[in-house]
């Protein structure tokens, strides 16, 4: 665990110190291999389960081939540098700092509402009002880094990879090359691995923001049983945004310079780094706690 938390960290200096990596995480090999297995299909209806298990299958157990090989290898400096290169290339795709900055820079209604496109992957028409921005925002850092980590901390590289091979299917660039039926398996299975990241996202929120508040819309949400869509976190965003601007307004001698949505918006991404960054001290602390056993 110590030398994922050290990738971890130096995967997240180097997203900054090097502004050139977004364009360097491509799929189109990914997309190609997608393309190929249609054309040898037909490309028909091709049983769902199957097709997705064979799509993605296939690319994780060359990872799984290649992190087994590495393991032992020179101390493991190989497999730490494998395990690198694939957070460094599964993270984001995109810069979620630099998508929520252009929002807010935005000048002109239109120019703000196609910079909001970048933070709806899902699809469907973005929308700049502030409680919809700060959903979006942490639905992005459940999909572009809290999903990564966690998986990444559960199985390394093919942890990794596997998460952003079947986000891509559900909801990202790959979608369009995958049949109705597996994309709707896709969906799901994205579901199941969103689910558990979710829960300790809004248990890092609840420890980052209000406790109270974020458990009181936890409740809410889980009043009709549990379900194994996500929204629990955009509504425990939402209560927790509400009480930043609110101790804001409490403070500030000046009305707020900026749109209401903006600063809701501004809040949304300054929690995402907290929970973040209060992760990442969790698993340090685990790593002290198995260095000291």
């Amino acid at each position: 665990m110590s030398a994922a938390l050290i990738a971890v960290v130096v995967a997240l200096l180097l997203g900054h110190l090097v502004p050139a990596l977004p364009s360097l995480r491509r799929y189109d090999w990914f997309i190609a291999w997608l393309h190929w297995l249609g054309a040898r299909t037909g490309g028909g209806e091709w049983p769902n389960r199957v097709g997705l298990l064979v799509a993605v299958g296939l690319p994780l157990l060359l990872v799984g081939l290649a992190q087994f090989l590495l393991d032992e290898l020179f101390y493991g400096l190989p497999a730490f540098g494998f395990a690198l290169l694939a957070l460094l290339y599964t993270w984001g795709p995109r810069d979620l700092d630099l998508d929520v900055e252009a929002v807010i820079e935005a000048r002109e209604p239109q120019a703000r509402h196609e910079a909001a496109q970048a933070l709806f992957p899902e699809g469907g028409e973005p929308s700049c009002e502030g409680p919809a921005l700060v959903e979006a925002v942490f639905r992005c850092a459940l999909w572009r880094w809290f999903g990564v980590l966690f998986w990444f901390m559960v199985a390394g590289a093919v942890g990794a990879i596997g998460y952003r091979l079947v986000s891509l299917c559900a909801q990202g660039e790959a979608r369009r090359s995958l049949p109705e039926g597996q994309r709707g398996v896709a969906r799901a299975a994205l579901a199941v691995l969103n689910w558990p990241v979710a829960q300790l996202m809004t248990f890092g929120l609840a420890l980052a923001a209000d406790f109270d508040r974020v458990l009181s819309a936890w409740r809410d949400w889980h009043a009709e049983g549990v379900r194994l869509d996500s929204g629990f976190l955009g509504a425990a965003a939402r209560a927790s945004v509400a009480i930043e601007l609110a101790e804001e307004d409490a403070y500030a001698a000046d009305g707020p310079a900026q749109a209401p949505g903006l600063l809701e918006l501004r809040d949304a991404m300054s929690l995402v780094w907290r929970v973040l960054l209060l992760w990442l001290g969790i698993i340090a602390l685990f790593v002290l706690a198995g260095w000291t056993t």
